[in-house]
């Protein structure tokens, strides 16, 4: 063309060689090849985005708000100038046949590399745009996004090979495949990583949202992301906790999900009574024990139906041991028992009990079982030390002692 051999025609016209001539003229074709490119660049990125940005405000849809944000129309615009190169290119090195391959396959390459960053911003506004759906909310979003960037990149690197070193795919495959221990030896964790988030998908192990807990990682919080390789976990302290994705196939972990998805989070605590201040209750006692408002009707009640049973056994009651009796620890199981039916944050549709224990050696343990209808932390901190409080602070009425180890530091001398 004409145009790219007016600095040959002047070069010559001073009396430069020939050969002296074509290089310099291919000096100057790149500079303006360069100056060119740089304007169409400048114009078209300017253009795109201004377009990006219109159609962004004019729309309801937030998607291209993230293409806007990701940069999609600067990529987009950089096509245009590779176009004109890769047009330009092969007429400027028409006489120079070693370089204008050479500049050919660095164009393809180079196509290649930023069509994968078009998809690749394409592929990050979508994921944005789905964090930002609550369908999607806790999906791991991340790692679908990363399993297709790498097939295209697999594609992308499998295309330079084959434009680079004049190959065929079958001479590729063939390669691959003897360097395939190797290549699986390297990219081992990102290989377990690639299953392991396949399975935590596929089978709804782990959502974006879910509290979690692995002692393994000192992980105890929320799952903020999942990716291929890693799950991160903000703590209940503010740090952050990076465990690799494949962990959670191969280690134990619990999952509180089902807890905050259900009616109550579950209070199963015991204290221990001392076994030597189990007795059974006098007749003068029971009058003072129907005065507690929780254990009126159930004394009156339970005391007519022993008294209906030792009747009609004929039963010694000269001792105390003999036939049935109400004891101290029998009526505080019932008055605590009616004391959490009665508590306003106890979930009365669920399981409710007080029970014994197997008795060890520190005395007797009595649970407290049931849900607290709040499934906050710090709401259920505080009914559950709520329950406790007044279950420690009534025990001395019944006459009942809590166990607890005395420092022997703080322990009194005996008087001898």
């Amino acid at each position: 063309m004409i145009i790219f051999n007016w600095a040959y025609q002047l070069f010559k016209k001073l009396d430069f060689s020939n050969d002296v001539s074509l290089y310099l003229n291919l000096f100057v074709n790149l500079v303006i090849l360069i100056l060119v490119a740089s304007l169409l660049d400048f114009i078209f990125k300017k253009i795109f985005i201004v377009v990006l940005a219109i159609i962004a405000t004019q729309t309801k849809s937030s998607f291209d708000d993230f293409l806007v944000a990701n940069k999609t129309a600067k990529y987009i615009a950089h096509l245009v100038p590779l176009l004109f190169i890769y047009k330009t290119v092969p007429v400027i090195l028409s006489k120079f046949t070693y370089w204008e391959d050479f500049f050919e396959k660095g164009v393809k390459i180079y196509i290649i590399i930023l069509s994968l960053w078009i998809t690749r911003s394409i592929f990050n506004s979508l994921k944005d745009y789905l964090k930002h759906k609550p369908r999607f909310s806790d999906k791991p979003i991340d790692s679908y996004i990363q399993v297709i960037m790498i097939v295209l990149w697999i594609f992308g690197i499998t295309a330079f090979v084959l434009i680079m070193f004049n190959t065929t795919m079958q001479f590729l495959l063939t390669t691959f495949g003897a360097i395939s221990a190797l290549i699986f030896l390297i990219f081992k964790d990102t290989i377990l990583g690639f299953v392991a988030s396949i399975q935590v998908s596929v089978n709804d192990m782990v959502r974006i949202g879910d509290w979690i807990t692995m002692d393994k990682f000192g992980a105890d919080g929320d799952v903020i992301e999942i990716n291929l390789a890693t799950v991160k976990v903000r703590n209940f302290d503010n740090t952050t906790t990076t465990i690799p994705t494949y962990s959670l196939i191969s280690d134990s972990f619990k999952n509180w999900r089902g807890m905050l998805n259900s009616d109550g989070r579950r209070i199963k605590r015991h204290i221990l009574i001392k076994a030597h201040s189990i007795k059974f209750i006098t007749p003068d006692e029971i009058e003072k024990y129907k005065e507690i408002h929780h254990l009126t009707s159930y004394i009156t009640h339970r005391q007519a139906d022993i008294d209906k049973y030792n009747a009609i056994n004929n039963v010694n009651k000269s001792t105390i041991v003999n036939g049935r009796n109400l004891t101290n620890l029998g009526l505080f199981r019932k008055y605590i028992n009616q004391y959490i039916i009665s508590h306003p944050g106890i979930n009365k549709e669920m399981t409710m009990m007080v029970r014994h224990l197997q008795p060890t050696e520190n005395g007797i343990p009595l649970e407290i079982y049931c849900f607290s209808k709040d499934k906050q932390w710090a709401n259920y901190e505080h009914i559950m030390a709520d329950i406790f409080d007044h279950t420690i602070a009534s025990i001395p009425y019944f006459d009942l002692e809590v166990f607890e180890i005395i420092s022997t530091s703080n322990a009194k001398p005996n008087n001898l």
